[in-house]
């Protein structure tokens, strides 16, 4: 007799008499059963017939909430900038072995059927080239071992930009293996001149990405025209597109959404607000910022919600984590197939530590969000309930 046992809805567990592995992924459930163990305490047991040893396949769903219901919405998720650790300039920098990042936030990442992050530096386990820096002591080079990335998969990411000044920190190995390992892990991802857009179907629902920039080697947040013309591009083919930017002045006083060009270090970060507006204009349905390193507000522009910055996220080992740098928002957005927004929810976070995000119950990012909001459009048109927020009526 072989026994099937279900167990929180993800695993089936086999058994006759059976020693038992399982092995679980995104896709399947690969069950391996070698004789010995009794499993006759197992409720809802169903009889199958089975030889000694057997490999079972079978569809499993992902341990991802399917939110996509009979009233067809859909939930997205965004966080700011991701660093999971560097082994440059020492190992020093790389979170102990066994780390679990995300442990806390996970199952907040996993209740979505999209969820988005800026991924910042290379993805490469060694080797090269750095970037130079005409002043080392504003010089940060990010490079994160493929190991590491996993931890953003097991927590449900699909969406990363790489459009960011730190993609390009060692060079074009550096990006081609950023490309190569994100591609293999089955990311949709985007943001640098080679992959100016990604598409992906998740829950039936087909969404079109893009990621701007003003650094080298991206797709510019500085070419509008160009943003728009990717945008309407992907409209026409999706049915929703979400855009990232990186853009806005970077320091714990850039709090605030200032509707002109901002500039950093003689850099021109882009207008964020203009081009927010511009790309919803061409079609986009979701605006995702980042950049700055603290939180900036919200706004609904023709019922389409623009987070103006996520702030740091996860960000191990070489960030300031001070004040509002070391706090930020995971936000929550629903929409229609169409693209309209629903309603918004926004989950406090703080980093602890070296840079391990943990929900934060004194909620200070949606303080912050709200205080800037008030501030900075103060004829907005979004109101609260606690932590949702909806479109005044």
């Amino acid at each position: 007799m072989l026994f099937l046992y279900k167990l929180q809805n993800d695993f089936l567990l086999i058994g006759l008499w059976f020693d038992l592995l399982l092995i679980n992924s995104n896709n399947f459930n690969l069950v391996y059963c070698l004789p010995r163990t009794n499993f006759t305490n197992m409720k809802n047991i169903l009889l199958l017939p089975l030889f000694l040893f057997c490999f079972l396949t079978i569809n499993s769903q992902s341990p991802r909430s399917k939110q996509n219901i009979a009233n067809n919405t859909f939930k997205i998720i965004g966080v700011g900038d991701m660093m999971l650790g560097t082994n440059y300039p020492s190992k020093s920098y790389l979170p102990p072995k066994g780390t679990d990042l995300l442990k806390d936030v996970r199952p907040y990442l996993l209740n979505a059927d999209v969820t988005f992050g800026n991924l910042e530096g290379s993805v490469l386990d060694q080797g090269g080239h750095v970037k130079k820096c005409s002043d080392p002591s504003l010089c940060y080079a990010f490079r994160q071992p493929e190991y590491l990335i996993k931890q953003l998969k097991d927590a449900g990411f699909d969406l990363l930009s790489i459009a960011n000044n730190h993609v390009g920190d060692f060079g074009e190995p550096g990006r081609k293996n950023t490309t190569k390992v994100l591609s293999e892990m089955g990311f949709a991802f985007s943001g640098i001149e080679a992959r100016p857009w990604d598409t992906v179907t998740i829950n039936n629902l087909k969404v079109g990405f893009c990621a701007f920039s003003p650094n080298r080697g991206t797709v510019k947040i500085t070419d509008i025209a160009n943003a728009k013309a990717i945008v309407k591009k992907l409209s026409a083919i999706t049915d929703v597109v979400i855009v990232s930017f990186h853009g806005g002045a970077e320091g714990a006083s850039k709090t605030h959404v200032t509707k002109k060009t901002e500039y950093f270090y003689g850099e021109n970060r882009g207008n964020v607000h203009g081009f927010s507006h511009a790309v919803i204009d061409a079609g986009a349905d979701i605006v995702f910022g980042h950049g700055p390193h603290v939180t900036r507000t919200i706004e609904l522009y023709k019922n389409r919600l623009i987070c103006y910055s996520l702030g740091n996220f996860c960000t191990y080992g070489r960030f300031s984590l001070k004040g509002l740098k070391g706090v930020g928002p995971i936000v929550e957005v629903s929409i229609k197939k169409d693209g309209s927004f629903v309603e918004g929810n926004i989950i406090s976070t703080k980093q602890i530590g070296e840079g391990i995000p943990l929900i934060d119950e004194t909620d200070k990012a949606l303080k912050e969000i709200k205080k800037l909001l008030a501030s900075d459009f103060p004829n907005n048109n979004i109101e609260f309930d606690g932590s949702k927020f909806r479109m005044k009526k």
